[in-house]
């Protein structure tokens, strides 16, 4: 007997195709050489925290810069958080004095997420940016930042102290005040927040449309926002991905976040399913 001819056609998989129920976001890269050879990393706590606390699914972008064709990236991202880094935004992006001897820079992750941002928010792309995105957020509205805050007179030393365990070194530093009638202050249901601190730059001089959120008690600024933003287009410079289960503020900031991301995904779903009709 020969074989029987048949239509039945084998279904392909595309990813493409799938209902979606999380989020994506997109979190940029630090590029490091370990060894001979380069390698994009992002800590694993970032990605922890979009899991757990967001409710989405992180993907890491590779910090390529123009080898990336940024507008079809943004277009499979329902969000994008820019995370804390050891390294520090080159002075040259903000026409600020040389670095210090021995400060560590990160060029390619400059050239990929200083144009990200107001991409993002002109997007409406939620976006979320701690420490050095924070930093990076200010930058690209045309802010300018202090390199090196713990030698300013009347600054706190901000600095992590490295003698310290990681859960000391991470554990609540000093309070912020938040703004009356902010964002940060709506998730807090409160005034002021303890944080912890790790940063040794901080903002100098606040970017073009954008609104201060939070400052320390020696008055530098510690959280932000776009005031033009349409979607989430939020900063802080502490660490709220650092246990952020068990931290009301940060659990609840990560919330807002993959809820933004989530109603992103919904109305490009619903969307697609308009131009599909």
């Amino acid at each position: 007997m020969g074989l029987r001819a048949t239509s039945q056609v084998t279904p392909v998989f595309n990813a493409t195709n799938m209902q979606r129920h999380r989020p994506v976001i997109g979190v940029p890269a630090d590029r490091r050489l370990l060894g001979s050879h380069w390698f994009h990393c992002v800590g694993e706590k970032y990605l922890a925290a979009i899991t757990d606390a967001a409710d989405a699914l992180p993907l890491i972008i590779p910090v390529l810069s123009e080898r990336l064709d940024r507008e079809a990236m943004l277009d499979r991202l329902d969000g994008v958080l820019l995370t804390g880094s050891p390294s520090n935004v080159e002075p040259v992006h903000y026409q600020g004095p040389p670095s210090a001897p021995g400060t560590w820079h990160d060029p390619h992750r400059d050239a990929t997420t200083l144009p990200l941002v107001r991409t993002c928010v002109d997007a409406g792309i939620p976006l979320l940016a701690v420490c050095r995105g924070f930093q990076e957020m200010n930058v690209a509205y045309g802010g300018t930042l202090h390199q090196r805050l713990h030698e300013i007179p009347g600054f706190l030393n901000h600095k992590a102290d490295s003698s310290q365990s990681v859960e000391a070194q991470y554990g609540p530093a000093h309070a912020v005040a938040l703004a009356p009638e902010g964002r940060l202050a709506q998730w807090a249901g409160a005034s002021e927040i303890q944080v912890n601190s790790l940063h040794s730059q901080g903002i100098d001089r606040l970017g073009e449309g954008l609104r201060v959120e939070a400052r320390a008690p020696d008055g530098v600024i510690e959280a932000i926002s776009v005031i033009q933003a349409t979607a989430f287009a939020v900063a802080v410079q502490w660490h709220p991905e650092w246990q952020v289960m068990t931290n009301s503020f940060s659990k609840a900031l990560f919330t807002a976040f993959g809820d933004a991301a989530r109603g992103r995904m919904r109305a490009l779903a619903d969307q697609k399913r308009g131009g599909d009709l």
